[in-house]
C-alpha cells in the first residue's frame, strides 16, 4: 500500500513538474508579433482581461488566461496604464507585463505654427490622425467658455509644438495653448517698456497679432512695433493690409483692392477705423509679443513691403511714397510682403 501511495506521489511530482515546466516554456515563448513591432492602444480604464483578450483576438498571444493569470497573481493587473504601446518583436510575455504598466507610451507632437489663425490651427488638430476632434470650430462653446469674458477667442492660444498621446483631444490642445498664452502674456505684460498706448495686455497682443502677420523677419518686429506705436501716439490710423484680409475672411481671394480699403463696413479695415482692430488676427508667437511691448525707439512713421518678406521704412510721407512707387509699382516676380510660412 505504502509503495502504491509513494508511486502515485511520485507520478504526480512528475506531472506537476511537467506542467510547471510546460508553463514556464509558454511563458517565456515571445509573443506573437509579425514585422519590427506590434502597436497596441490601451484605452483608459481598460483591465488585464480586456487588453489579454485584445491580444488573442490580434493572434498575437493566444494563452490569455496564462496573461490574466500572472497579472493576478503579481497584482500587475491593477497597474495597467492607458495609452499607445509600440511592443517590439521578440517580447515576452513577463515583457509585455512591464511594459504596459510602465506609462511608456509612445508620444506624438503637432505643431502650431506663428503667425496662423485660429480656424487655421482648429484644422491643422483635425487633420492629425492621432488626435481625437471633438471641437466644431472656433464659436465652439467650449472654445468661447476658455476665453471669456472675451467674445472672440482669435489670438488667445499659443502658437508652439504639443506633445501628446494618443486618445488626447484638440480641446485637450487648445486649452494647453490658452494656459500658456495666458502665462506669456502676463509675464511679458508685467516686464514692458514704459508709456506704451495700450490700456489691456489684451490690446497688445492685438498688436503682436498684427506684427506677427507684418513680418517674418526677426530682426524687424520691434522696428514695426515701433512704427504702430508712434502712429498711435500721433493719432494717426495705422493702415495695415493683415487687418483688413482678416475682416475679409474666406471672401478674400488673394488680391486685395482699393474698394476693400475704402469698406468702412469692415471693422477690421484700419484704413478707414482708427486705433486697434477689434480683436487679434493672428496667434502671435513670443517675439511678437515681446516686441510690441517692447518697441524700438526711432522715427520711422511709415513701412512698405520690398517683396523679400522685408520692408523699407520711411519717416516722411514723401519718401514712403516714393518707396511705394518702387517697390509696390514694379513688383518683383515672387513679390510676397505676408510671413511665407503663414500664407
Amino acid at each position: 500500500m505504502l509503495r502504491k501511495l509513494l508511486l502515485l506521489l511520485l507520478c504526480l511530482g512528475g506531472i506537476a513538474a511537467i506542467t510547471a515546466w510546460q508553463l514556464h516554456s509558454r511563458w517565456q515563448q515571445p509573443l506573437s508579433i509579425t514585422g519590427d513591432s506590434y502597436y497596441l492602444f490601451i484605452a483608459p480604464g481598460a483591465t488585464l482581461t480586456q487588453v489579454a483578450a485584445q491580444l488573442r483576438e490580434d493572434n498575437v498571444y493566444r494563452e490569455d488566461w496564462l496573461l490574466r493569470l500572472y497579472g493576478r497573481y503579481t497584482r500587475l493587473d491593477q497597474k495597467v496604464r492607458h495609452g499607445e504601446y509600440a511592443v517590439a518583436a521578440g517580447t515576452t510575455p513577463e515583457q509585455f507585463l512591464a511594459l504596459v504598466t510602465s506609462g511608456k507610451v509612445i508620444h506624438y507632437q503637432v505643431t502650431l505654427p506663428e503667425g496662423i489663425t485660429l480656424a487655421r490651427a482648429l484644422s491643422l488638430l483635425a487633420e492629425t490622425p492621432e488626435l481625437k476632434s471633438v471641437l466644431k470650430g472656433a464659436d465652439d462653446p467650449r472654445i468661447l467658455q476658455m476665453v471669456a469674458p472675451r467674445t472672440v477667442a482669435e489670438g488667445l492660444f499659443f502658437p508652439d509644438s504639443y506633445r501628446f498621446v494618443r486618445g488626447t483631444t484638440d480641446l485637450d490642445i487648445m486649452r494647453r495653448a490658452h494656459e500658456a498664452m495666458v502665462t506669456i502674456l502676463d509675464r511679458e505684460w508685467q516686464q514692458r517698456s514704459p508709456g506704451l498706448p495700450y490700456e489691456t495686455a489684451y490690446e497688445a497682443l492685438i498688436m503682436a497679432s498684427i506684427i506677427e502677420r507684418e513680418t517674418g523677419l526677426e530682426h524687424e518686429r520691434d522696428e514695426i512695433a515701433g512704427v504702430f506705436v508712434r502712429r498711435l501716439q500721433r493719432k494717426m490710423r495705422l493702415q495695415t493690409d493683415p487687418t483688413v484680409i482678416y475682416g475679409l475672411g474666406e471672401s478674400f481671394d488673394g488680391n486685395l483692392r482699393r474698394v476693400h480699403l475704402r469698406d468702412a463696413g469692415n471693422p477690421y479695415n484700419t484704413y478707414r477705423h482708427a486705433g486697434l482692430p477689434p480683436s487679434p488676427i493672428a496667434l502671435p508667437g513670443q517675439a511678437a509679443i515681446h516686441a510690441a511691448l517692447n518697441p524700438k525707439e526711432g522715427t520711422a512713421l511709415f513701412f512698405v513691403a520690398r517683396g523679400d518678406g522685408g520692408h523699407y521704412f520711411s519717416d516722411t510721407l514723401a519718401e514712403h511714397e516714393q518707396a511705394v512707387r518702387k517697390y509696390q509699382l514694379q513688383r518683383r516676380q515672387d513679390y510676397r510682403s505676408a510671413p511665407q510660412e503663414a500664407q
